[in-house]
This record gives structure tokens, sequence and C-alpha cells, in this order.
């Protein structure tokens, strides 16, 4: 077993000598240096922590945090967290995945890491395209996307990354963006959190999907088109000056105004983690048409924990050695056995 207990680093420590080859300006930069940021703040050691990652732009992040890492093959990234966290469940995983590698030809494993929750924290970086194939649109990008595939426009309806993780049954959700001053602490909180932690991050591409989030998600001027949700604490935005309320007749939210800082005349909803609907209608803010006009919802949008996948294989396997000894011989002479006896060696020959 290897020792949990936190130790003492800096962001220094988790940089390595590889040179970072991305794009100058592209969103990685600064969700690299968030990470190598909160690493410390967990106490996080570089000899327990292991990177996973596919294929694509975000997938080279295991080569630039000083720790263990493997630059996996495309989509499969989940399917090797899972094979390392149960030969270790003492590791740290992480796993990078992005809007194509995670959502589209890997999807199947990313679905299957959250519902079987494996205890691993999955940053899906999502720039709404296909950055190291050259710009064409991938499953989030938004219809009429131009692109060389897609020149009049994509017709495809785009997939929400964090719809699908509820859908799939995660436990923990969470949104972020890449410049955001907020985002390590939704990657403590996820790390935190007992099993699969599903964190979309939005992250700019400068070349091929340039700007596509400056309506909410630049670095400043945009406040008031932010919903940072923390638990027990109201949904206000802009300000506090408004404030997302239950509709009664829709059972759907609304925006409503809040006089002189009284949320609660306003009827405003205190986020609640734990409330599985609310998530679902938070995560459609902004994203599904009916609801554009409101604030991105970001931070923790769910989070209740449960037992996650490696402990409830460490129990089964438990449960079935209990009571017995290993013995290699008897298990192979268990079943269908035979004995071949030594006979003479000249018997049968011709003379």
């Amino acid at each position: 077993m290897n020792d949990m207990t936190p130790i003492t680093t800096t962001l220094k420590d988790w940089e390595t000598d590889q040179e970072v080859r991305w794009c100058p300006g592209c969103g990685d930069y600064a969700i690299l240096k968030a990470v190598q940021r909160t690493l410390p703040q967990i106490g996080a050691d570089p000899k327990n922590t292991v990177f996973v990652s596919g294929i694509g732009c975000s997938s080279r992040f295991p080569y630039y945090v000083e720790s263990y890492g493997f630059h996996t093959i495309h989509g499969r990234a989940p399917a090797f967290a899972t094979g390392i966290k149960l030969a270790n469940p003492d590791l740290d995983v992480w796993l990078v995945t992005g809007d194509g590698d995670g959502m589209s030809i890997g999807g199947n494993h990313t679905m299957h890491v959250l519902r079987r929750n494996l205890d691993c924290q999955i940053l899906l970086f999502n720039n709404e395209i296909y950055g190291l194939t050259k710009g064409q649109f991938s499953p989030t990008s938004r219809l009429g996307t131009p692109s060389p595939s897609s020149p009049l426009g994509s017709v495809d309806r785009p997939a929400s990354p964090c719809a699908f993780a509820l859908g799939s049954g995660a436990r923990f959700v969470a949104r972020g963006f890449d410049v955001s001053k907020k985002l390590p602490d939704v990657l403590v909180a996820a790390h935190k959190h007992k099993g699969a932690a599903f964190i979309e991050i939005f992250q700019n591409c400068i070349v091929y999907n340039k700007d596509r989030f400056d309506d909410f998600a630049k670095a400043k001027g945009v406040d008031s088109e932010q919903l940072w949700c923390e638990d027990g604490e109201p949904l206000l935005f802009d300000g506090g000056t408004k404030g997302l309320a239950l509709c009664v007749e829709t059972l759907t939210l609304k925006i409503v105004d809040v006089i002189d800082g009284d949320w609660k005349a306003a009827g405003v909803v205190v986020h609640n983690v734990k409330n599985r609907g609310l998530a679902h209608m938070l995560v459609d803010l902004r994203v599904s048409p009916a609801f554009a006009d409101f604030p991105m919802a970001l931070g923790v949008l769910y989070d209740d924990p449960r037992p996650t996948f490696e402990g409830a294989i460490a129990e089964e396997k438990a449960r079935a050695s209990q009571g017995k000894v290993a013995d290699l011989g008897k298990l192979l002479a268990k079943g269908q056995t035979w004995t071949v006896e030594e006979k003479d060696a000249s018997h049968g020959l011709m003379e």
C-alpha cells in the first residue's frame, strides 16, 4: 500500500522539462497551470499521482505534469484508468480528455466509467471543435458551426457533456472554464469527492474556434453571465441583483429580480448539490435553446457520493476468498482430470 499522507509541494514540483507544445494563446495552458496549482493545495504526491489521456490536443497533458502518465489510444483513456485503479486503488488517478475524444469515439467508455463510479477525476476540455485534426465540427459543436467538414454549417445537434454525465449516472458533475480564477476550487472539490468526478472545462481554441465562449467565459467583463453555484447558497448572479426561482406552472427555472438584496422575497432557490433534479435543470441553462438567455451555470452542480467501483471489486474479492486457502495444485486438479500412467516402452512394438 502507498502512503497517502499529504506532502508539501509547489507548482514548480509539478512542472516537467518537456516543451509545452500547444498553440500560443490556447486555453490548455491556463488549465495546465490551474491543475499544477491545485495539486500542491490538495497535498498530492507526484509518486502516487497518475494522469491518463487519450488522443487530441488536451491529451498531451501527461507530458507536462511531473508525475506518472499514460498517453493512450483514442477514446480509451477510461479503460486504462480503470485498469490502473483496480491494479492499485491507492493511486490518485486523473483522466484528461476532450469533447471529441471523450464524447465521440470514447463516449461509450466515458459512460461506463461514470456509471461504475471509478474513483478518479475526469477533466473534459470542451472547445466545441476538433483541434488536432484541423477544425472539423465535434459532438459539442453548435448548430451552424462552419468547418472544413461542414462549410455550410453543421446540422448536427450538439451533445451536452454535463447532461450526458448525469444521464450516465455520474455522482459528481461540475463546470469551469480555462481562465477562471475559480477553476482550482472546482478541481479541489472534485478531488475531495470519493468516486468519479466529472468536470467540463470550457476551453478556447485560438485557431479553429476562437472566442466561442466569450459571451460568458472571458477573464473580465462577463461576470453577469456567470452563475457560480455553491452548496447552501442562493442561486444569484449579476452582482446579486438577479436570481433563479422555480416556476411552478412549468417546473422549470426562471430569472427574477432581487430588490435590495432580499433574495428570499424573490423566491430564489438555494443550491443543494445533492438535488439531482436541480442539477438537471442547471446544466440546461444557456446550453439548451429554451434557456439561451440564462447565465451559464458553473461550479459544483451535483455532488452525492456512493460506493466506488474499485471498492466493490475489493469487497467481492474478499467475500470470494473468505475461509479459503490458496492452493494452486487443488485448483489445477479441480473438475475433469485424468492420470496418464507410464507403461513398458517395449510394449506393443513389433519384433
